[in-house]
């Protein structure tokens, strides 16, 4: 039997974490919790000492780690050392392994595993949490509980590795996922996490180079704090993360403040105001923050149907030919996978019902 079915049944059990720092930290915390033998590394002699005084089994260098021979391997390393360090990866790895990752952009990082050689075997991931700290110390086994995550493919993906992952993330990760095309992550993630990070500097900015600085700071609460807190991370880990998804960043900026500008003028010229501020009131009303509606399990042997409390569940064929297709439209329309049997993929969406599967 091949590495690969031994790990969809019930997920992957050996993990490699190739980075410590907050989301790959916490990673390995979770897993390690959940019974997965884990391995880690980070280049960091520090950062290995905090991990392996945690309970995480550690090895000197990347060598090691991919001699490890893991179901999985996940690349949590920043963006700006993706490179160098998938180019070591690449010539260490057992052809068996599954790779993933963890980061915010997709696109890039998969134009640079394709160009080492490991993108027939990459699977793309992105957790839809964190904090605005950052390294092993701020990790936590439960920072990623009954996260959403972005599970990222192509119509050259196979299957059976996709199924590994998405077990791993519904499985021992403790998480949900919606399987997107890099574009359609990248372009998503600009909207919900890079232009708010900087829109987050910006205030900082604006209140940085105020005549009115310090008692601004002195008065600021609830509101400031809130809409600041991405903007107090490490600004050089900001800083790779808009500029390698520049292409859906910039227009989205550009938008913002062709937006802002207008709300500007018309606040000087004592204009009507009301079509910026009503312009998502189907938002307001509809969205709800994470955590605050939890998709529950599906039990093993649901096809389909209407579950408790309004949750609708369907399953996809991964060996079917229109995988790929179902499984992106159904996650664009808001469905997330939440279990894998075999070659079933397990989805479910919360609602009065909407409007089913999405039409071709």
């Amino acid at each position: 039997m091949r590495r690969d079915d031994d790990a969809r049944r019930g997920g992957p059990t050996t993990v490699a974490v190739l980075g410590l720092g907050l989301i790959g930290g916490s990673l390995a915390r979770r897993l390690a919790r959940q019974g997965v033998t884990v391995t880690g590394y980070d280049s960091s002699v520090e950062t290995r000492a905090l991990a392996a005084d945690a309970g995480i089994w550690v090895v000197e260098d990347v060598e090691s780690l991919c001699a490890s021979a893991p179901d999985v391997l996940v690349l949590a390393v920043p963006l700006r050392a993706m490179r160098p360090v998938a180019g070591e990866v690449a010539r260490h790895l057992p052809a068996t392994t599954v790779v993933t990752d963890v980061g915010s952009v997709k696109g890039p990082v998969r134009e640079v595993l394709e160009g080492c050689g490991l993108g027939d075997r990459y699977v793309g991931a992105h957790p839809m949490a964190g904090t605005e700290e950052s390294g092993f110390a701020a990790s936590s086994a439960g920072l990623l509980d009954a996260a959403r995550w972005a599970v990222t493919v192509t119509d050259r993906t196979r299957p059976e590795r996709l199924a590994t992952v998405l077990a791993l993330v519904t499985g021992a990760a403790g998480g949900r996922a919606f399987v997107l095309t890099d574009d359609v992550h990248d372009e998503a993630a600009a909207l919900i996490s890079h232009v708010p990070h900087a829109f987050a500097i910006e205030l900082l900015n604006l209140v940085s180079a105020a005549p009115v600085r310090g008692v601004a700071l002195a008065l600021a609460a609830g509101s400031f704090r809130d809409g600041t807190r991405v903007g107090r991370t490490d600004p050089r880990r900001t800083e790779a993360m808009l500029t390698e998804n520049a292409g859906w960043v910039a227009p989205a900026l550009r938008l913002a403040a062709r937006d802002l500008e207008a709300l500007a003028t018309a606040l000087e010229e004592n204009a009507a105001t009301t079509g910026f501020f009503d312009r998502a009131d189907d938002v307001r009303a509809t969205w709800q923050p994470q955590g605050a509606a939890a998709v529950a399990p599906v039990p093993d042997g649901s096809r389909g149907g209407v579950g408790a409390a309004g949750t609708e569940r369907l399953s996809v064929d991964l060996g079917g030919p229109e995988w790929f297709t179902e499984l992106v439209e159904l996650s664009v329309a808001g469905w997330a996978v939440v279990a894998v049997h075999g070659d079933m993929v397990e989805l479910a969406r919360e609602g009065d019902g909407g409007s089913g599967r999405p039409s071709r």
